[in-house]
Order: C-alpha cells, then structure tokens, then sequence
C-alpha cells in the first residue's frame, strides 16, 4: 500500500495537524499520529480550544481543581490552554530533537480580542512563552497592521513565533520584513538566532470561498470558469515572494549570524467546497521546506487518495499572475477581498474565544454549585 504521507513528507513538507485536545492527548490519539502518520506538528487557534472544551469531560478533573483554588475565569483558561500545549510539546521533544527544532512544535494563539493591540500582543506573548515553559512551542500572532511590529518585539525577546491570518502576498511581504527586523532586534539584544523559529500561516482554502461567492454573483461563463483558481495561485505568489526576499542580502547577513528561515506554511488546506477535491490544496501545493497543516479530515483523505506529484510550486508565478489578472479583468476585488477575510477572520476568533470563556465559566459554575 502507497504510503502518501511518507511520500509528502520525503517531498519536504512538514505534516502538522490543525487540532488540539485533552482527548487526543489522554487516548493516545496524537501520540498514533505521529508514529503511524508523519504528523510533526501541531497548530492550535481559538475556536480549536472552544471546541475541545465544549465537548466530553476530558477537563473536569482540572477544570474541579481549578474552582476549588478559586480561579478566576481568565487564569483558569490560561491554565487550560497552555496545559494541552505543554502536554502537547512534551509529546513532539524527540521530533523536536530529531529535526534540530525545526519540526516538533505546537502553537498557542494570543488572545484575539487584542489583534488590534501592539503593546497587549507582546505582553501576552510573553506570558504565554513563561506559561507554557517549553522550547518547542511557538506563539501566535496574527499579521493585522498592528500585529507586525508585535511580531517583531516578540521575535526580539527570543520567542519563536508562528505569525497567523497572512491572507495576501503584499501583507505577507511586510511579515517577512517584520520578521528580519525581528531577528535584527535579537541579535541585538544578546539572543542566539539559532534557538529561534518561525513559520508564516498564509491561509489558503478561505480565498476560494470568497472569490467563488463573487464570481457566482457575476454569473457569466467566463465568472464560472475561473472558479476555485484564487488560492491555489495566491499561495503560489507568496511562495514567490519568499524566493524573491530569502535571497536578499540582508537575509544573508542574519543566516551567517546563525538565523533559521521563517518557512511558509499552508494553513486552512481543509477543503470548503464538495465539488473541488478534498486534498487540492495539499497536492497542488506541495515544495520543499514549507508546512502543511491539516484538519484530522484533510490528513486521512491525504493518507487515502492525494496525488503526491513533486514540487507544484516552484517556478509558477506567472502563471498564477494570469489568474490574477483574468479575476481583476472579471471585476474581481482582490484588495477588498483580502480585507473582507482579515476582518473576518479576527472576528471568528475572538467570537470563539468568548465562546471558549463562555463554557469555561459555565463550567466553573456548574462545579462551584
């Protein structure tokens, strides 16, 4: 039997699993994955957490405990949270040590009512980074306007950092520049650029969804037809763009000094739409030394069926160019509609994390009464 995880993994990319729980965690589930599915990683986000906690009682005991020290709501989802992704990162130290800590990691996202807040953002980094005392997570960050120079003071500090909600490749540029400044600053301050990491979450799967909804209200043939082509060919600018600025003389400075390359990483790669094939965005998206992280659903239909066909990426700029192009000639938006999905992916965030504080303090409640 073709084992087509091994074969992504033997093309370069990095499996990491977009999912987190006590669950998978007490059952052995996670520690399976990674032995028998190449999962090297894990990325957690707000409404992962909300989810896990709403279900089962994996958290009672803990969540008993924490009501009986008289926690509050805040410091009892902290302790939740960070307790999954310590549990989690002590669950990858061999693949964190087997890859030089490239691989291994597990991410936890600031709290996203503050992606608007530079000076918040760093000061919760910073906590998280305290709290979850491990080398091998990363911290979240969400590339708004105000979270670039978080990014940078962050990286600063010597934390790792995984920067999130990157929708387009003019903002994916400013990332990049935040990140150099980032490493800029740590060396600066004393820091061992070899110790730290960073990966750059460009989000895929949600473009389509967009452009797709404006191309079906043209309605023309030429509207059809250009169908589920945004992503694919957005991603593939951006892996462009990562060429283009990782072999600029001012990188060459920082990698001499010790500096590890902040990889690209494919993030909402599940599929949205049942006409398209549920595992495009791992397939036409497969180049050596970036990371593909998936919901459970994307790895087992990769496991099952992907067409793992060498690197799809590289060299493709143009071509995806001309499907920029035929979009704008469409009446297509792309500026608006990466704007529409910055906004509304802050918002789902920080909608799930009250919902999240929302259960938590029903939770206590319910165990205090």
């Amino acid at each position: 039997m073709t084992d087509r995880l091994a074969q992504l993994s033997q093309a370069g990319v990095s499996i990491w699993l977009d999912d987190l729980s006590r669950e998978r965690l007490d059952t052995g589930n996670l520690a399976e994955l990674i032995r028998d599915k190449h999962v090297v990683g894990v990325t957690t986000n707000p409404t992962i957490f909300a989810n896990a906690l709403s279900r089962g009682d994996a958290y009672d005991e803990q969540v008993r405990e924490l009501a009986a020290r008289g926690a509050d709501l805040a410091a009892a989802v902290r302790e939740l949270t960070t307790t999954d992704v310590r549990n989690a990162a002590d669950l990858f130290r061999d693949v964190y040590r087997a890859t030089g800590g490239t691989d291994g990691r597990v991410s936890i996202e600031v709290d996203p009512s503050l992606a608007r807040d530079t000076e918040q953002t760093v000061a919760e980094a910073k906590e998280l980074w305290k709290a979850v005392d491990r080398p091998n997570i990363f911290v979240k960050i969400p590339a708004t306007e105000e979270g670039l120079p978080a990014i940078t003071r962050t990286l600063g500090e010597g934390i790792s950092v995984n920067v999130t909600l990157i929708f387009s490749v003019e903002r994916y540029r400013k990332v990049i520049d935040a990140f150099f400044a980032g490493l800029e600053l740590a060396k600066a301050n004393g820091h061992d650029l070899r110790a730290i990491e960073s990966v750059a979450s460009f989000f895929v799967s949600r473009v389509d969804t967009e452009v797709d909804k404006r191309l079906d209200a043209i309605g023309s043939e030429e509207a059809k037809a250009a169908r589920g082509e945004a992503a694919i060919a957005n991603a593939r600018l951006a892996y462009a763009a990562y060429e283009e600025l990782f072999a600029t003389d001012r990188w060459q400075a920082l990698k001499a000094a010790g500096a590890n390359p902040q990889r690209p990483l494919w993030a909402s790669t599940g599929v949205k739409d049942p006409s398209y094939s549920d595992t495009r965005y791992v397939d036409d998206l497969v180049v050596a030394g970036i990371v593909n992280t998936m919901p459970e659903k994307t790895l087992f239909a990769v496991a099952d069926h992907a067409e793992i066909d060498g690197d799809r990426v590289t060299g493709t700029a143009e071509q995806a160019q001309q499907v920029f192009d035929r979009l704008a000639t469409l009446g297509i938006d792309m500026a608006d509609v990466f704007r529409t999905l910055e906004d509304e992916g802050v918002d789902k965030f920080d909608k799930s994390w009250a919902e999240l504080l929302d259960t938590v303090a029903g939770q206590l409640g319910k165990t205090k009464g």
